[in-house]
Formats: structure tokens, sequence, C-alpha cells
């Protein structure tokens, strides 16, 4: 839906809260009814026209415009160009993943080694880009959905792979609110994707959580990274012990599908 047709979209549910029908609309607008009717249905609204008709209608033009911005879709993942312009450039890499943490532009010139211009650079590059959108005094907001992720073996998941994996499980997971779990098991593909799914709905349990706790003061958040993985994978070292007729053995403790090698 383009964006006319949300702006529209929220003008009309606004004057149907307000009581007020086409037919008043057009008398205090000095239209015709019918005249209204056709704006409306065929989407086609100048921005004067638009200001217009709050004014007579007691309702706040902003309101409209930001009720618009708060609906429009947004992408759940970047493109393919788009992720190579952000492993490109590490600093760009590191606004980015604040900015999908909601982190203010004073947040990250306190914690990192970023100058303030250095930091307006990114935010403007990530508007570029179409992560952000950048606005005055350089606040942003997202253009990607809260169900947003990195594509599938894209070039931010390999980067992860080469410089962050390894770094990320050097920890001990044990401290308040941590946890590393390793459960192996053999499922039908079935149980498989059903499992799947409910790795996407404890992401999305992860996102509101997420969004809700953006209200509170930044001393009572600290940053959490939730890595998923699931696959049909054996370690290495144990497929090289397997006897040739191993496939329909028993899995083995770290098995969670059959190899055959």
């Amino acid at each position: 839906m383009s964006s006319p047709e949300l702006v529209l979209r929220v003008l009309r549910t606004q004057l149907r809260a307000a009581g007020i029908t086409y037919k008043v609309l057009a008398e205090r607008i000095g239209m015709s009814e019918s005249s209204v009717k056709r704006m409306f249905g065929q989407h086609d609204m100048s921005l004067s026209r638009l200001a217009l008709i709050c004014k007579a209608s007691g309702i706040a033009m902003e309101d409209v415009l930001r009720g618009a911005a708060d609906i429009t879709p947004h992408a759940d993942t970047l493109t393919l160009v788009q992720e190579k312009s952000l492993v490109a450039h590490p600093r760009l890499l590191l606004v980015a993943i604040c900015c999908l943490g909601h982190w203010s532009l004073e947040q990250v010139v306190e914690t990192y080694a970023l100058t303030q211009a250095e930091c307006i650079g990114c935010l403007a590059e990530l508007d570029r880009l179409g992560l952000i959108e950048l606005k005055p005094l350089n606040r942003y907001s997202l253009r990607v959905s809260n169900a947003f992720h990195w594509l599938a073996d894209g070039p931010v998941q390999q980067y992860f792979r080469e410089h962050v994996v390894a770094d990320y499980f050097s920890g001990h997971f044990d401290g308040a609110g941590e946890t590393l779990m390793c459960i192996p098991a053999r499922l039908s593909l079935s149980s498989a994707q059903e499992l799947v799914q409910k790795i996407r709905q404890l992401a999305e349990e992860l996102a509101r959580l997420h969004q809700n706790d953006r209200r509170l003061a930044p001393a009572e958040r600290d940053g959490f990274t939730l890595l998923l993985g699931f696959r049909s994978w054996e370690f290495a070292a144990f497929t090289a012990l397997r006897r040739s007729s191993a496939s329909a053995a028993p899995a083995t403790p770290y098995q969670t599908g059959p190899r055959n090698r």
C-alpha cells in the first residue's frame, strides 16, 4: 500500500471517530459530497487539501501523518547490496546494530570511540541505505520491521561467523538472565518444521520485550543477544569415527540427523 493510501486511510478513520461524515465534510470545505467521495476513493489529495480538511475537522495533520508512518509496512530484511555496504565498514555496522537496539546518538558517542561527526555521518549513510529514516536533531526511526533478521548466509551472517561467533561462545553463560543449551534429538521433518516455527515465535517475543523495555531508563537495561541455530548436524570429529554402515546407527550425542559420508 502506498503512502497516500495510508494517509487517507488514517484520515478516514479519524473523521469517523470524530463523527464527521462525507456530507458534513463537504459542507465545511465547500465541495460537493460526490467530489469528496471521489477524492477519497481515488486516493487523490494534495497536501494543501489535506491541511484544509484537517483544519475544518479539528484534526491535527501531524497526527494523521504520524499515524500513517506508524502503520507503513517495513521490510524484514535488507538487500544483499545493503548488507555488503555494512560489512565493508565495521563502524557503520556497529552504528547499524546500535540503531536496531534503539540507541540514541548520544549513547553511541558516549560508549564507543566515535566522534559526533562520525556518528552523524554513519546515520546519514544508514538513511541512504534504507535502514533508518534520519530526522531533525539527529533522531531517527527504523525502516525495518520488528521481525527484522539478517539475510540467511548473507554478508552480515558470514561476517558474524568469521568475527563474532567464537567471541560470543567464549563466555561462560552463567550470568543473570544467561543460558546455553545444546540439545540433540532425532526428529521427523514435520517436527523439525514445527520447532522452527516456535523459534520464530520466540524471536517475535524477544522483539516485543525489547520494544516494551524501551520505556525504561538506560541504567535499567543491559545488552543481551540471542543466537539461535537449528540444523541437521554432527560434530565432524564424531563423524570421522563412524563405521561405514553407521547411517542406520543410533544418534551420537551431538547428532541431530543422519549423515552419509
